[in-house]
């Protein structure tokens, strides 16, 4: 607790971007075989740092087999909303829940080079408390830590649909399940909100069976992956409007609505697209009479390949669909990146309109065929997957890893983690930065981002830019 509000929150993401840039980055550590713990790395990326592009400090848990995918801060700037805040949190602990164990931990970076271990949750505590398992995403709100789930109750995760529970900012304890009327929403994945307007966004993947030990190829030929998108009364916790994206449409992940609260659209992310493997960006807006609508408005279509050059997973396909696996969405609501984590593409859409993305950059690297190297000489594995966008827009990062069962599926043998940097030109265009590049300790792979201060993924805005 602070006596005055902690300066990396910000009430407009016109403040946000002003803010001075980031010298560290915390990175996410997975042991794919289970073989030891999985960690935290602290990753120095001030370029006039001697231990620029170095980890400085790792946390390593205590236990083996959480598979850690997602995470985020315990506040944020949502802490200053006027409704119910707390603006005097610090942005001081890190949330990383173990999506196979549904083990929680919480982290103190006040220190980050001595960043250590604070509480750990155990899972029959989230057992006890929601009837969830499968922990995912971590949103801080205004009254407290959300963290939504992908499986329900039991052995399998499938007694009961996933949801969204919510701990307490300051004693972590976890308080219970969000939702009051779920409505048609059965899976879940990633979420978020308009928190002056007062509604959220829900979007799907699957049940634990569909993806802990791997894609299930006949589920997703009979489009049984998540297809809507979900909009709730935000704080009457009820779903006041359920659109499908359409059966062919599967796995409907990341949801990234406009920074400015006054800007009420947003996009979401779709894989892919079960009739030509496309990939696929959509914008949903509300309309004045309070109901959502969504379009599909980018497509990303596949690259042809020799069945040879395929997993066995794709080699009946004759080619690599771009497998769209995170967006991320710039504070000034002007860029909106696209990982392509199959085909080996960064994109960049100018979404100034948002009904007509227009591509704005581009970066090649890695790819299940095209395995481009990086200017640096080195070869990058798997391919581009969870992107994290600088305050002020004028940097992104990003990791290869996708989830260890899907790598190992779509690129076989254990390809190395890595964690890379692009720079952005003033009117778009992204060039990798050739002196940034990350190495992990041997047997982990990499995978989410988060800015020290805070980052284009983590906060909700209450006010708009000016």
């Amino acid at each position: 607790m602070t006596l005055r509000p902690d300066p990396s929150f910000h009430a407009s993401p016109k403040l946000a971007m002003q803010a001075p840039p980031e010298k560290l980055a915390f990175t996410l550590m997975l042991s794919p075989d289970g073989s030891q713990p999985d960690g935290l790395a602290i990753v120095d990326v001030d370029p006039s740092s001697k231990t620029y592009s170095q980890i400085v400090h790792q946390v390593i848990m205590p236990n083996i087999g959480d598979e850690f995918h997602h995470f985020g801060w315990n506040a944020c700037s949502s802490a200053l909303s006027p409704l119910s805040g707390h603006a005097f949190l610090e942005r001081r602990y890190l949330i990383i829940p173990g999506i196979r164990s549904s083990r929680i931990y919480v982290v103190d970076v006040k220190e980050p080079r001595k960043a250590k271990i604070h509480k750990i949750i155990e899972p029959e505590e989230v057992f006890a408390k929601t009837g969830y398992s499968r922990p995912h995403t971590i949103h801080c709100g205004p009254e407290g830590i959300y963290v939504s789930t992908l499986g329900g109750g039991g052995k399998d995760g499938t007694d009961g649909p996933p949801g969204i529970f919510i701990m307490d900012c300051e004693t972590f304890d976890i308080i219970g399940r969000y939702e009051m009327d779920r409505g048609l929403q059965d899976k879940h994945y990633d979420f978020w909100w308009n928190l002056p307007r007062n509604y959220m966004v829900s979007s799907e993947w699957g049940i634990p069976p569909q993806f802990e030990n791997g894609l299930v190829p006949e589920d997703l030929l009979s489009n049984k992956y998540g297809h809507s998108i979900h909009f709730w009364d935000l704080r009457g916790r009820r779903n006041i409007q359920t659109i499908d994206l359409g059966e062919n449409h599967q796995m409907a992940l990341e949801i990234r609505p406009a920074h400015d609260p006054v800007k009420e659209y947003g996009f979401c992310g779709v894989v892919v697209d079960t009739t030509n493997l496309e990939g696929s960006i959509w914008t949903w807006w509300r309309n004045k009479d309070g109901t959502f609508e969504a379009k599909k408005t980018a497509t990303i279509p596949p690259q042809p390949a020799k069945p040879e050059d395929l997993p066995d997973l794709l080699k009946g396909f004759e080619a690599v669909p771009p497998l769209v696996t995170d967006i991320d969405l710039s504070l000034d609501d002007r860029f909106l990146y696209v990982s392509c984590w199959g085909t080996g593409e960064m994109l960049q859409y100018d979404v100034t309109d948002p009904m007509k993305p227009e591509l704005a950059g581009k970066v090649e690297l890695g790819g299940i065929v095209s395995r481009t190297k990086h200017p640096n000489g080195r070869d990058f594995g798997y391919g581009p997957q969870m992107v994290e966008i600088s305050r002020d827009g004028k940097r992104v990062y990003w990791t290869n890893s996708l989830y260890s069962t899907w790598d190992d599926q779509f690129y076989p043998g254990d390809r190395g983690a890595a964690m890379v940097m692009a720079e952005v030109g003033e009117n778009g265009g992204l060039t990798l930065a050739e002196d940034f590049w990350v190495d992990f300790p041997k047997g982990y792979r990499s995978h989410q981002i988060r800015l020290e201060g805070g980052d284009c993924s983590t906060d909700s805005f209450c006010y708009p830019s000016v």
